[in-house]
């Protein structure tokens, strides 16, 4: 398979995790990051997956890793990530994270640096794609995502 059909495939992989960030955002009735057991069997019937009470109970026991009764973001990703081959994305998303990082004091990203950014890495994404990833990562409708809410993802992928 040729490097740009491994490439469409982790791309592929990309927006299943952004549709699950947006399904859990969909869910967290609060927006305190968090989401219950109910919240969860919310958010797999809404991603077309019916779920027993006894199926949610042990995603949640097994996606709870600080056993506080509710799943974070990063453990609702991990748990629902852990089978998708991210290969090379994971990798330069991660390269992306840390330029990023480093590249101003604002700690915000917008789609047109993750677009530079990538570019500068030699990953072709489209300016709109960029755009969509950082809308689909945005919690407060600013047009920016904090750093802190774009590691959440790269984590999540490695």
């Amino acid at each position: 398979m040729s490097q740009a059909g491994f490439l469409s495939v982790e791309l592929e992989s990309l927006k299943h995790v952004l549709r699950l960030v947006e399904a859990f955002r969909a869910f967290d009735s609060d927006n305190d990051g968090n989401i219950s057991e109910a919240e969860l069997g919310g958010i797999m019937g809404s991603i077309g997956y019916k779920t027993s009470d006894q199926e949610m109970r042990a995603m949640m026991q097994q996606g709870d890793k600080n056993k506080d009764g509710l799943m974070s973001m990063g453990e609702f990703l991990e748990l629902n990530t852990k089978h998708l081959e991210m290969g090379n994305l994971s990798s330069i998303l991660k390269a992306a994270f840390e330029e990023l990082d480093n590249e101003d004091e604002n700690d915000v990203l917008t789609g047109e640096e993750l677009h530079e950014v990538m570019g500068n890495l030699g990953l072709g994404l489209s300016l709109e794609r960029c755009q969509n990833i950082v809308n689909s990562l945005d919690f407060d409708g600013d047009g920016a995502v904090t750093l802190d809410e774009f590691r959440v993802i790269v984590d999540s992928l490695l």
